[in-house]
């Protein structure tokens, strides 16, 4: 036993409590915040194997020039598609997914706050995504790109129902992340273990509470966006309408306010694992905690205020644009910050090259190349020359895929152990992550080149002479690369989920409080939740200074601490599981989905919606009679 670890007996009792009920009405009514984080975990990751298929009949359609595999019509489909499903289907989804399990378990949390509104949120996410997946299947899918620019996707320009499924995706995404966001900061705020004061929350804690926040300010933003152009398209209103008033322009700016954050949500997160993974297997904890924590802070902040730089095209006044080109060169900065303290902790660490940390490492060497070419992008001079050409493709998947996809893949391998009790098949690992490495630097480098050689982007065919031909052949071979290690990934979690090395409680020996539990933790993830004296617990003598007690075993109950230095304030109980947050995404699924043919569905369907909600909020006095049952059962 590693010193300060948590030893305490499973109990019966509170394991039946926090269980998920039984049944196939108990499988929609299941709010145990591992359970639903489970689910959006595979739900997203499906989303990214469905977006990874539009990315390579997009590739197989730019390999040679002059090409037919698809018409315009139809690659106009795919870009859409693959781009709105990895933005709004896959990148932040899977962060919020991810934190849904770990946070709880990492602050020492019997559950999550608003677990039904957890569960709400991952229906209605499932929803929405279902809902533009059916339409691509029908021939309605969205064309007009994944920002949808008017007048483009006006009704002038875009006729029919194509736009409309995209804005209305638009509703359904932001909204679960909203949920997300609140249940996140009232979780991290509220519900920390005893001691776990705000300068002892882990990095991962701290890069999950202030990318909340940032989803908090940034996703009203295109949501307004998108609830006025599909206003334009239906009711007939003129907010993008220069002939009546609108300004095209303002698309643009309510949209890159959340689109520029939207990248930082992404990869703020992904700091989190490394910090994790590094301090792991370097055994030794992050150098400078304070200057990790306020880089995180600054980087959000920075993130608000350069969505110009996407802008330099426009008639942005000159000044302007020179604010945002400084801006845009000092968020790197922090970043920077970071990367130096964990340079400082591997150079100070005893390092284990497991494939969490072959991951993790990749993130310097890609990020690196994203970054600079970042930097490159934030000039006016050079931006306007680059503008919409394959080399700011290249810079949004070396900064999206290195700087966060890298290093997911990294947290994955990582905590699966904790997931499913087992441990993935290292020499798989190894192959995975050599041929993701080497896939992806394939795939996009060349893209680098070809867009300082001219070639547009979202076109879907070009012509010999122009010399892009073996540039795009070689791109689209690393695609196929990089997808064959996704695919040895996909079998090395299915083979390992069945047969792999049972992992133990704490196989990395790791030093945070979520590896103190069983794998997978029981129901209830503390029979009764440790006092913490330190940022690593489990790598010193009085790391945990003692248990809760008090806490009942037959309810839901959980410690409710002070946002500050988490001292026990009082005890709350949390619900118990119910199927009507279920029946409610279904209603509000029913409202925006026809609220896309006929305005009248926003007031009848306010009028769906209201029953299920009154259902799910309705009172009920004392405890159930599932939970008298457990009162008297041994």
């Amino acid at each position: 036993m590693m010193p300060g670890t948590y030893d305490a007996e499973r109990n019966p009792v509170l394991d039946r409590t926090w269980s998920d009920p039984p049944g196939i009405i108990g499988w929609f009514s299941v709010i145990n915040h591992k359970t639903v984080a489970i689910r959006f975990m595979l739900t997203t990751f499906g989303f990214f194997v469905a977006g990874g298929v539009l990315a390579l009949l997009i590739r197989l359609q730019l390999a040679r020039p002059d090409s037919k595999l698809v018409g315009p019509d139809f690659y106009n489909q795919l870009f859409t598609m693959h781009g709105t499903t990895m933005m709004f289907l896959f990148a932040v989804p899977v962060m919020q997914a991810v934190a849904t399990y770990l946070v709880p378990l990492m602050i020492g949390a019997r559950g999550i706050a608003f677990p039904r509104m957890n569960a709400f949120a991952y229906w209605i996410f499932l929803m929405g995504g279902l809902m533009l997946y059916v339409a691509f299947i029908l021939d309605i899918g969205p064309d007009a790109g994944w920002f949808s620019y008017p007048p483009l996707a006006g009704p002038e320009y875009s006729p029919g129902k194509r736009v409309d499924f995209w804005a209305q995706l638009i509703t359904f995404t932001e909204l679960s992340g909203l949920l997300e966001a609140v249940i996140l900061i009232t979780t991290i705020f509220k519900m920390r273990a005893p001691g776990m004061s705000l300068n002892r929350v882990p990095l991962y804690v701290w890069t999950m509470l202030v990318t909340s926040f940032m989803v908090m300010f940034a996703m009203p933003s295109v949501m307004l966006a998108s609830t006025a152009l599909i206003t334009d398209r239906l009711v007939g209103t003129h907010f993008y309408n220069p002939a009546e008033g609108g300004d095209v322009v303002l698309w643009q700016h309510l949209f890159w306010f959340f689109g520029h954050p939207e990248v930082y949500m992404i990869f703020i997160p992904p700091l989190g694992f490394m910090s994790s993974i590094i301090a792991t297997f370097s055994r030794r904890p992050i150098y400078g905690y304070p200057v990790m924590v306020l880089a995180i802070i600054a980087t959000a902040f920075l993130a608000f205020s350069l969505w110009v730089h996407h802008m330099f095209t426009t008639n942005v006044p000159e000044l302007g644009k020179s604010f945002f080109t400084a801006a845009s060169a000092m968020i790197a900065i922090p970043t920077a910050a970071q990367m130096f303290c964990w340079i400082a902790t591997l150079g100070t660490g005893k390092l284990n090259f497991k494939t969490p940390m072959l991951f993790v490492l990749s993130f310097f060497v890609i990020l690196l190349i994203g970054g600079l070419s970042g930097i490159m992008l934030a000039s006016v001079s050079l931006d306007l020359q680059v503008h919409d050409s394959f080399f700011v493709v290249a810079h949004l998947h070396y900064v999206l895929l290195g700087g966060a996809v890298f290093p997911l893949f990294g947290a994955f391998y990582y905590w699966f152990p904790k997931f499913t009790g087992r441990m993935m098949n290292e020499t798989l690992g190894r192959w995975n992550f050599w041929l993701m490495f080497a896939g992806f630097n394939i795939a996009f480098f060349p893209m680098h080149i070809a867009g300082l050689q001219g070639m547009p982007r979202r076109v879907y065919t070009y012509p010999t002479e122009m010399g892009w031909g073996m540039l795009n052949l070689i791109s689209t071979l690393g695609a196929a690369v990089l997808t064959v290690g996704i695919l040895l990934f996909i079998v090395n979690v299915l083979r390992s989920r069945r047969g792999g090395a049972i992992a133990g409680a704490d196989p990395w020996q790791a030093g945070t409080l979520e590896w103190s539990t069983d794998s997978p933790p029981a129901p209830g993830n503390f029979s009764t939740p440790p006092v913490v004296a330190s940022r690593y617990p489990l790598w010193s003598e009085d790391g945990i200074a003692g248990s809760v007690t008090g806490l009942a075993d037959h309810r839901r109950e959980v410690l409710v601490t002070s946002v500050l230095d988490a001292v026990p304030d009082h005890r709350a109980t949390l619900p118990e599981p119910s199927i009507w947050p279920f029946i409610s995404a279904l209603a509000v699924t029913v409202l925006f989905v026809a609220s896309i043919f006929t305005p009248w569905a926003v007031v009848w369907g306010a009028v769906l919606v209201t029953a299920p909600l009154v259902a799910w909020f309705w009172p009920r006095r004392g405890p159930t009679e599932r939970n008298r049952r457990r009162e008297v059962k041994p």
